[in-house]
């Protein structure tokens, strides 16, 4: 008889009750940061884990047996492998990436098979892992378990063969939106300070702390003398106009993150302290607060849960606004005069209705202030001279500012200071220099520059729709979110504040009904005059919403466009954001069935809406490169607020079957490329692999995603909650659009896709590496309607 197996005391074995609790879709800190596991074995020191075994026959793998559906199943539990962490990933990784890129992806040429020895065997029996899928979340596990130290590990099989739309929305919830949270304060202050897009080449980590605000400034010494290793700067901004454009046009060459909201906490020694509050950033190269990135991504964190973390963004707005006198760009000194898509009253109001009820009082004043802040910068950003055109009402993209943009990449503009350089004789570099300090004066390169910092303010950088035009447009994505801002405001008062609001900060209130002569007037009326009720703001979004209508829509195309108010005329480029009417509600019933009906077709394709029309772009060439807002490629803004207008105006199933083709798109790629979650995608081609100017970001990552990106991890979320469960199962099943809907609705809705390997991801991932993604109502003359305020 054998002698009895005794094992070291306090050893957990898989089977026991406690591993049987561990939940298969646990985050992996708990996951792999728990209790460790072993297999009962009699050879104990060999129990610890195994490597995986090649293919018996390695020369001719592609003979092995493949599975069957019919194949006998003997298993009464769950399969779990005994892994050797640490050789395992050597030899996935030698086997399998094949292009030497961290990742398992299916353009890799690996045999896709790995035998993996079974916990229960003791690593005796073995079974297949196959296929990108498998391998591929195979290699994210083991970098998990090595990320938490450990050599050895028993993995669920279920973890590997997890329905890829639960595995990226849980990862999304549980692991991307943490890995992307940052705070300004003395414990984050070393990872928030990064700059991939400083070109300075002076690194030194700084921060500009609004003057109003001494104790922060008190905070932030005391750091730099406790922490003398982060060699932090801390400089204070002027008392008045620190986005003064010659003002910021001098910290350029000294960048550096702008202080944001902090809450006084407990330091834990009987005393107090600041406390950053956390935010979200994109990622990538974008490792700061953003403007309307924040809105798209609180959304996500909403449908998560994640209600006080949204919250806290709008604290840092609120912030925002009071000390830079607007929401900026990004929180970067760089961006200190220029804003972005204003969304700060819709956020507040869709936080304050997912608020604890439990202190309702609280409440009320946390939107009073968001409410109060929002009309702040509407008086004073959006409704103000040199935004404003006093002739149409209609307001624009049109910030200030000196210079060349330093945070664009070194070569973005050489195309364009060329010429001048040549003219006068010098270099680029030379010539960059001379005219930032303005030693040389070209009126046209400042033509140029005023409209590409109304292209980055709009957030759509860069576009041919608005290329050397912006600053003169009254785009009709702005006059959306204007109206809301105006109805919401209104709403709010009336609904929240007894249809009376006050405000705390003195500031000039814009004139209305806006016009020439008003704006020549001097004499402006006080914020302090008066309480501001709801009429005045419901007449505010009658007036703008009758200027739409009047500038903006085109009856005989059925399709909202941009106005030039220089040129005075439409601008008859089409873009997405035609349908964002239909987001704010200031189109009508019969316009919104004109959009949906004759003009939705031009931009749906495979993966959802394209950002504009393939016609309205124009040909492409050497000469004249892609640009990333443009046709083919589609990203979250657009695809969101057209999901939520169409639903608003009850076109629920043409919002599902956007959502669901758009969701295809990325759990496709997330299945194919080893998890990957990318800025944009080209959504005729179904690829994240794009090279339109920056190329594409959150792809540069080794063997797991660690963040995805912002927004597109939003619109996942925020995509599922439109999906039915049928379409969930389908998306899941990576089922094709044509395949879902049928190639008859797909024929109304779309043109064809340019390739015969549309439904081969496979086929479209080398194309575009062959080939890249290049090669793929004017107003009328009567007068307004009289307005007038209550």
């Amino acid at each position: 008889m054998a002698p009895p197996l005794t094992h070291p005391p306090g050893m957990n074995f898989v089977g026991d009750p406690l591993h049987e609790q561990r939940p298969i879709d646990a985050d992996a800190s708990e996951y792999y940061g728990g209790t460790e596991y072993h297999s009962r074995s009699r050879t104990y020191s060999t129990s610890g884990g195994h490597a995986p075994k090649r293919p018996v026959f390695e020369d001719d793998w592609h003979l092995r047996p493949r599975r069957m559906s019919h194949d006998e199943k003997s298993r009464s539990a769950p399969r779990r492998f005994l892994i050797d962490v640490e050789e395992t990933i050597r030899l996935v990784l030698e086997q399998e990436d094949t292009d030497g890129d961290f990742q398992i992806s299916i353009t890799d040429a690996g045999p896709k098979i790995l035998s993996l020895g079974t916990a229960t065997s003791n690593g005796f029996k073995t079974f297949d892992i196959r296929g990108t899928y498998m391998l591929s979340n195979l290699l994210q596990e083991l970098a998990l378990a090595r990320d938490h130290n450990r050599k050895r590990i028993v993995l669920d099989e279920a973890r590997l063969t997890e329905n890829p739309v639960d595995r990226l929305s849980r990862m999304i919830k549980n692991s991307f939106w943490h890995s992307l949270t940052r705070r300004i304060d003395g414990d984050g202050l070393e990872i928030i300070c990064a700059d991939p897009k400083n070109r300075t080449g002076r690194i030194q980590p700084r921060i500009y702390v609004p003057h109003r605000e001494p104790a922060m400034v008190e905070y932030y010494r005391k750091i730099a003398s406790e922490k003398p290793h982060l060699n932090l700067d801390v400089q204070v901004l002027p008392p008045n106009n620190p986005d003064d454009p010659h003002f910021v046009k001098s910290l350029n060459s000294k960048p550096g993150i702008l202080a944001l909201a902090m809450n006084e906490v407990d330091d834990g020694r009987g005393g107090r302290t600041l406390k950053g509050i956390p935010f979200i950033v994109p990622g990538a190269r974008f490792n700061e607060l953003y403007n309307w990135d924040s809105y798209f991504i609180s959304l996500g964190l909403l449908v998560d849960g994640q209600v006080q973390m949204a919250k806290g963004i709008v604290e840092h707005f609120i912030f925002e606004i009071k000390h830079y006198n607007k929401i900026l760009n990004g929180s970067r000194s760089y961006y200190l005069a220029r804003s972005q898509p204003p969304f700060l009253t819709d956020m507040a109001l869709q936080i304050y209705n997912q608020l604890d009820r439990s202190d309702l009082d609280a409440n009320r004043q946390w939107l009073k202030r968001a409410i109060q802040a929002a009309i702040k910068e509407y008086h004073t950003i959006w409704v103000a001279e040199p935004r404003i055109d006093p002739k149409t009402g209609l307001s624009r993209y049109r910030p200030e500012g000196v210079g060349i943009p330093p945070e664009t990449e070194a070569t973005h503009f050489t195309h364009i200071i060329e010429p001048y350089a040549a003219k006068h004789g010098l270099s680029i570099n030379e010539f960059s220099e001379r005219y930032n300090t303005q030693t040389i004066r070209e009126p046209e390169l400042d033509e140029y520059f005023l409209h590409d910092r109304a292209v980055r303010e709009s957030g759509h950088d860069t576009t041919y729709r608005l290329e050397k035009r912006c600053a003169n447009l009254g785009t009709i994505d702005l006059q959306s979110l204007l109206y809301k801002y105006e109805v919401d405001i209104a709403t709010a008062i009336r609904e929240v504040f007894d249809d009376e609001l006050e405000l705390d900060e003195d500031f000039d209130l814009a004139p209305f009904p806006p016009s020439v002569e008003a704006y020549a007037n001097p004499h402006r009326e006080r914020s302090f005059a008066r309480p501001q009720t709801s009429a005045e703001w419901f007449a505010r979004a009658d007036f703008r919403r009758d200027m739409i209508d009047r500038y903006c829509w085109n009856e005989s195309k059925s399709l909202y466009f941009d106005y030039d108010t220089v040129q005075e005329k439409q601008s008859l480029y089409e873009s997405a954001t035609a349908f964002w009417p239909l987001w704010a509600g200031c189109a009508s019933e019969e316009q919104g069935w004109k959009l949906v009906s004759e003009s939705l077709k031009k931009f749906e394709v495979l993966g959802g809406l394209v950002s504009g029309t393939e016609e309205s772009r124009g040909k492409i060439s050497l000469d004249r490169p892609n640009r990333q807002w443009d046709y083919p490629y589609a990203w979250p803004p657009h695809q969101i607020m057209t999901w939520v207008g169409l639903e608003r105006y009850g076109y629920l199933e043409d919002a599902q079957r956007l959502a669901y083709r758009f969701l295809y798109m990325m759990t496709t790629a997330f299945v194919d490329f080893n998890g990957v979650v990318p800025e944009k995608f080209d959504a005729v081609r179904l690829s994240h692999l794009v090279d339109a100017e920056y190329g594409n970001q959150g792809i540069d990552f080794k063997m797991v995603p660690r963040e995805g990106f912002g927004w597109m991890n939003a619109a996942y979320q925020v995509g599922l909650s439109f999906l039915t469960n049928h379409m969930r199962r389908a998306v899941a099943a990576c089922t094709s659009p044509e395949v879902f809907f049928g190639r008859t609705m797909m024929g109304e809705h779309t043109a064809a896709p340019p390739s015969s390997v549309a439904n081969d991801p496979l086929g479209l991932a080398m194309e575009s590496l062959i080939l890249g993604p290049g090669f793929s109502g004017p107003g009328s003359a009567t007068p307004p309607p009289s307005y007038s305020l209550p």
